[in-house]
């Protein structure tokens, strides 16, 4: 039997303290729960609440995670709640079950629940895991590789302002190797209630630490798989662990000087990718810098176009989950898909809305759905559900 990923559950491993933090959670959330904050919503969020609230509120089994669409809190989201103020959490809420839930039932409105942005394609890494290591792919000549325009950047942001509360800029590439990175985190600031940025953190300065601090970024996720040198540089080839360190402990220097109050949350996170890496290493090394530290099961996709199909026929939850737009404007239903087998448009031609309800997504959504995947490419050869 093939292995199967589970992409939006991930982590192998998350510190940080949670029943203290899940209690608080409960007490804020039922003293939101009144008939005048209910009004304030349309029906169908009303209806989502009111399944939170069963779901959460309805017994003693929050962790019980074999009930089915059972929508739970875990210790990320706990972490995140406490960033968000209270005439903002029943929205969170609402856009965290969309995100959750949405995708197990095959529900589709009028936008993805999560949506990624691509700065740019390029990295400056090529990492053992990463399909970065594709020289069809990495090469400039390839046609895959540039930076999005400022002007494609704002469009977009202006389409999911309002609409999608759940963004991560990144993708293919290292966001940081885009020009005008720092004017698009500016563009973002008090638009949504969780913006993330995944960086290698090796090309931050104070430019760029400023605009991740000034009130749009709400987790920085640095990418990083070890505590020493040696295997850093082993599994992050082009790699300099000690230039990462500076640079850290720079974005904690501009963060404890200049903005005291800030609520973003900083995580290392790194792929359980070789038996040599040892999470209380991880933890004693980066806990310090940051906030939380985490290893991701490491889904082994670098090339899944040339792999042998498996037998997997769950449908990828992702269709329902999340769309990615390139810095070109390309839009794809994943990045396993890294060549854009599978684009189902450009965003210079549609609108965010149109493209996530066209008749190509929902043709891959019903391919999935009939136990069909294995006749997409690479889906018949990729194990995310």
């Amino acid at each position: 039997m093939n292995k199967v990923y589970k992409k939006h559950n991930s982590f192998v491993s998350l510190q940080g303290k949670y029943e203290d933090d899940y209690n608080n959670f409960l007490k804020r959330l039922k003293l939101l729960l009144t008939e005048d904050q209910l009004n304030k919503l349309n029906l169908t969020n009303q209806k989502i609440i009111k399944k939170i609230e069963t779901d959460i509120l309805g017994d003693d089994h929050k962790d019980d995670l074999n009930v089915i669409n059972k929508f739970t809190i875990k210790q990320n989201v706990i972490d995140e709640i406490k960033t968000v103020n209270d005439d903002d959490l029943l929205r969170y809420l609402i856009h965290r079950y969309r995100y959750e839930i949405y995708p197990e039932k095959k529900i589709v409105d009028d936008y993805p629940p999560y949506l990624q942005i691509e700065p740019s394609s390029i990295c400056n890494y090529r990492c053992v895991f990463c399909f970065m290591t594709d020289s069809s792919f990495n090469k400039k000549s390839s046609g895959h590789m540039g930076h999005m325009s400022l002007e494609m950047f704002k469009n977009i942001i202006d389409q999911a302002e309002g609409n999608i509360e759940f963004l991560s800029l990144a993708s293919r590439g290292e966001p940081m190797v885009n020009p005008q990175i720092t004017e698009m985190l500016e563009y973002t600031v008090d638009k949504f209630l969780n913006l993330k940025i995944n960086t290698n953190a090796s090309l931050l300065t104070e430019k760029k630490i400023h605009s991740i601090l000034a009130g749009g970024v709400k987790t920085l996720v640095i990418s990083a798989d070890a505590a020493d040198e040696k295997l850093y540089k082993k599994l992050r080839v082009n790699g300099n662990l000690n230039k990462v360190l500076k640079n850290l402990e720079l974005f904690n220097m501009i963060k404890e000087k200049n903005y005291s109050n800030s609520k973003i949350i900083t995580r290392v996170s790194g792929v359980k990718f070789d038996e040599d890496q040892n999470f209380e290493d991880m933890k004693k090394f980066w806990g310090g810098l940051v906030d939380q530290v985490a290893f991701v099961e490491y889904n082994p996709w670098e090339n899944n176009y040339e792999k042998e199909k498996n037998e997997i026929k769950s449908p990828c939850s992702d269709l329902w989950r999340r769309m990615f737009v390139w810095w070109d404007g390309k839009t794809n239903p994943c990045d396993v898909d890294y060549k854009s087998k599978l684009s189902v448009g450009n965003f210079s031609n549609f609108t965010l809305n149109n493209l996530w309800n066209s008749d190509k997504y929902n043709e891959l959504r019903r391919i999935h759905l009939n136990e069909e995947r294995l006749n997409l490419n690479p889906c018949g050869s990729c194990s995310v559900i």
